[in-house]
Parts: C-alpha cells; sequence; structure tokens
C-alpha cells in the first residue's frame, strides 16, 4: 500500500506555514505516541507516519523535493518500515525537548552518571523603606540541602565504596523494545547514576546530603528597590556526586513609606502649606531622609506647585549620585474660623479685585457658555 499523502497525514493544506505544520504535528504526535497508548498498534503505526510525514514537511529542502516528485523523492533511502530513514522519538524530541518529552510520559531516557550541581534557591526578604535607601546588613535563616558530613557526600558508609551498576553497565539507561520502537529509559536499578551504594551511609541513607537550617548574614546595598535580586555564590542546595552547590537568590521587597513615594532614584512628598505662606511667601521645613531641609515658598504660590531638592533622593545602584526629592504644596485653607477671621477674611475679598485670580477668570470665560 503506497504512503499516504504526508499534508492530508498531517491535515493541513499544501500552502500551510512551517508554524501550521509545527503546530498540526505536536497535536498528532502527543495523541499518538506509544506511551499513551500502550499496546495499541494503530497508534504506533499512526506516530510513526506523522513522524515521517513532519521529517519531511519541516525540512525546506526535502518538501520541494516532495511537492516536485511525491514519495518517489525518498524511494531510494527508505528504511524498513517504507518511509523515510528517520526515528520518530528523535523527531518528537526535536520538537518538544528532552525536559517537555519527560514531563510528558515519565521518561527520564536521558540519565547522567556525572557530577550533578545544586539547585539555585530563592529567598525573599522584605526590608523597610530607610533600609533600601541607606543600605543595612541582614541576618537570615534558610533550610537547604547540605552535603553530608559523615560520608563527605559520596553516600557510602565509611569503609565502603560504589559499584558500578550491572543492570546497565554503568550507563545510567537501559534499552526497552515496544514493537517497532526501541525507547531508552532510566535504569531502575540505580535511578540513572550508573552505580549502586551496597551500604549506604545512615545519616544521609545514601542520599549523600542532609537537609539542615543555615544561618546566613547578608549586605543590602544602598538603592536597591523591590524586585532587586541579591546572588550569593555557592549558598544554594549543595551538589551530588561531587557536583558544585547552587547559588541562593535573595529577592528583596520593600515596604511603602508614610510620607515618600519613590520612582527610581526619585522621591515624591506632598506637603500642606497653610494659605497665608502661599500668598504672603514665606519659609517651611521640609522632611528628607537625611533630616530637615528649609524650603522658601515664594509669595502667590499655587496650590500643587512642586519644587526640587537636588541630591535628596534615592542613591544610585551604580555607585554614583543620587535622585532627587519633589515636593509638591498643598495649599491649605482654615476649616473653621471666628467672628473676626470671617470680618477680616470679607474685608480682604472686598479689596481684591478679579485680576487677583487670573486662574479663575480663565476658567469662567472657558465655561461660559456651561454655566
Amino acid at each position: 500500500m503506497p504512503p499516504s499523502d504526508y499534508y492530508e497525514t498531517l491535515g493541513v493544506p499544501r500552502t500551510a506555514s512551517a508554524e501550521e505544520i509545527k503546530k498540526a504535528y505536536r497535536k498528532l504526535a502527543v495523541k499518538h505516541h506509544p506511551d499513551k497508548n500502550p499496546g495499541d498498534k494503530s497508534a504506533e503505526e499512526k506516530f510513526k507516519q506523522v513522524s515521517a510525514a513532519y521529517e519531511v514537511l519541516s525540512d525546506a529542502d526535502k518538501r520541494a523535493q516532495y511537492d516536485q516528485f511525491g514519495h518517489d523523492a525518498f524511494t531510494r533511502r527508505r528504511g524498513p518500515g517504507g518511509g523515510p530513514t528517520m526515528d520518530p522519538f528523535d523527531i518528537f524530541s526535536q520538537v518538544f525537548g528532552g525536559s517537555i518529552f519527560d514531563s510528558f510520559f515519565g521518561g527520564g531516557a536521558r540519565g547522567s552518571t556525572g557530577p550533578q550541581g545544586g539547585s539555585d534557591l530563592r529567598y525573599d526578604l522584605q526590608i523597610e523603606f530607610e533600609d533600601a535607601v541607606f543600605g543595612a546588613e541582614k541576618e537570615i535563616e534558610i533550610p537547604r540541602a547540605e552535603s553530608c558530613d559523615r560520608c563527605s557526600g559520596s553516600g557510602c558508609e565509611a569503609g565502603t565504596s560504589k559499584r558500578r551498576c550491572s543492570h546497565c553497565g554503568g550507563t545510567g539507561q537501559v534499552t526497552m523494545t515496544q514493537g517497532f520502537f526501541s525507547v531508552r529509559q532510566r535504569c531502575p536499578a540505580c535511578q540513572g547514576t550508573g552505580e549502586v551504594i551496597d551500604s549506604p551511609c545512615r545519616q544521609c541513607r545514601g542520599e549523600g546530603v542532609v537537609q539542615r537550617q543555615k544561618t546566613l548574614r547578608i549586605n543590602i546595598p544602598a538603592g536597591v528597590d523591590t524586585g532587586s535580586r541579591l546572588r550569593l555564590a555557592n549558598e544554594g542546595e549543595a551538589g551530588r556526586r561531587g557536583g558544585s552547590p547552587g547559588d541562593l537568590y535573595v529577592v528583596l521587597h520593600v515596604q511603602e513609606h508614610e510620607l515618600f513615594k519613590r520612582d527610581g532614584e526619585d522621591l515624591f512628598c506632598n506637603i500642606p502649606v497653610p494659605m497665608q505662606i502661599a500668598v504672603l511667601g514665606g519659609a517651611i521645613k521640609a522632611p528628607t531622609l537625611a533630616g530637615a531641609a528649609e524650603l522658601r515658598i515664594p509669595a502667590g504660590t499655587q496650590g500643587g506647585t512642586t519644587f526640587r531638592l537636588r541630591g535628596k533622593g534615592i542613591p544610585s545602584l551604580r555607585g554614583y549620585g543620587r535622585g532627587d526629592l519633589h515636593i509638591r504644596v498643598i495649599v491649605e485653607t482654615p476649616g473653621k474660623i471666628n467672628a473676626r477671621q470671617k470680618e477680616k477674611l470679607e474685608e480682604f475679598a472686598a479689596a481684591c479685585g478679579e485680576d487677583a485670580y487670573p486662574q479663575h477668570q480663565a476658567f469662567l470665560r472657558k465655561a461660559k457658555k456651561f454655566l
């Protein structure tokens, strides 16, 4: 029986793009994979067909030959099954990647007998606003896997050693045959390590690592912000079989301040100013992270006016310069007044002409037709 049309096999038109072909293959390969259909010969055959179709249509040169000559373009290099010579599982892993292959089907075909590096760890640390500005030293305690001191990480009891796994010959992998396919899997005897421990260490039970609490002191540089990461090299989990330890990443979360808001290296602060100072002018004390600073308010200052104090912001993490502090003035009017104050304000209002409030007059002109 002649092989099916490759486009029909993948269920795509002859004008399909490379991405459409790949998407169709992914869907069919997962559906018909032998590991998801154990003992189903039809699924096994279908998986073989879609892999053969994808091997040709995913390659621009092969696809061009196929479009011109059909299956005859590959007649001279057919394998035992009638299609192009290739490994369907290799095609599958190229598309999905080894880790995805393992997660789909519990594979582990890529065992490793060499040293394994330890895992990286993450620690989330909340710090105060001032700590982020000026820097600080903090002490943290983390649970992590450390090399077993009884066996020095070997996993073997004193006076004993590991031996090469006889089941896999030390490769960490065994070959399982499923009908047409030969599948490499992690060796069940040594769990892919290639070695067997006959007398495991009594403290770590052959793992080579034990769980412990570790106290570390870390220096927080001035200028950090929420989301900043500090890397502590080799402070992650211990490696196995002589592998190097992982790293520890401390992720910082800065508490909000009751007065200041931060934007990069700049600080922002709203300060209520009495009405008479805004009208007549004067000096006020402005808070900064380094103490009070005098701020001159010119006569006639309007609400919302912003003043900048240079160099009163956050220090740069790059080690030079500081941001600025932006003070926004909020003009405050008296909430309650007595009879004498009211009389004086009425005299003041009567003495002020329209020219005293140019912004108000400009608004009235614009909004005249709505009023």
